[in-house]
């Protein structure tokens, strides 16, 4: 029997490096499709806004070495129907988010490993993944570095007159930034916001 100084693997810190690149990755896919408004890849499995989160986490796709669409080397989300790209529901990174949509959840599992946004309608009081665009109207209010499954997640609410907004709030017209509060928006800092 040979004798080897050979230490065991860490794989957690491997997982966990590899869980924040492909997050790092999807985030920078999503920015770049809000930015160009490009639709550079296909939506997979829509689900209705209104399903429950545990049908709603079924419902994104995972890599299965089974598939007919693998066996055949072609992605995962090419196997999706193409109406699955309408509006809302589970994505893959580089799909646009429709006008007046936001993304509310992460799953590092979608998409073969790519990372699944799942996108919604904006309502007043709604917490966003971070890269999700803010719809016209509203301001960001408070942030949760550990919201959106370690991407970190914004919280947006309709503008009103003394509403305090963390940085990179927009400011809708009418109204202007005023007193600073060091330790507003989870510590970020926050404004004051009030009619012009």
């Amino acid at each position: 029997m040979t004798l080897t100084s050979r230490q065991p693997r860490d794989r957690s810190r491997t997982t966990t490096a590899l869980g924040w690149i492909a997050r790092t990755a999807a985030t920078v896919a999503l920015l770049a499709a809000a930015f160009t408004g490009t639709t550079a890849g296909a939506a997979v499995a829509a689900a209705p806004a209104a399903a429950p989160a545990a049908a709603l986490t079924a419902a994104i796709p995972v890599a299965d070495s089974s598939s007919s669409a693998m066996a055949a080397g072609a992605p995962a989300a090419a196997a999706a129907p193409a109406a699955a790209a309408s509006v809302g529901g589970w994505t893959c990174p580089g799909v646009a988010v429709p006008p007046g949509y936001v993304i509310t959840m992460f799953d590092i599992r979608g998409c073969n490993g790519y990372g699944a946004w799942f996108q919604q309608p904006v309502r007043d009081g709604i917490w966003t993944c971070g890269g999700s665009p803010i719809v016209p109207g509203y301001v960001l209010t408070n942030f949760d570095t550990k919201g959106c499954s370690g991407v970190g997640a914004w919280f947006h609410q309709l503008v009103r007159n003394g509403i305090w907004t963390c940085p990179y709030s927009p400011i809708p017209a009418g109204y202007r930034s005023t007193t600073y509060d060091a330790r507003g928006c989870s510590g970020l800092g926050a404004w004051l916001t009030v009619r012009v």
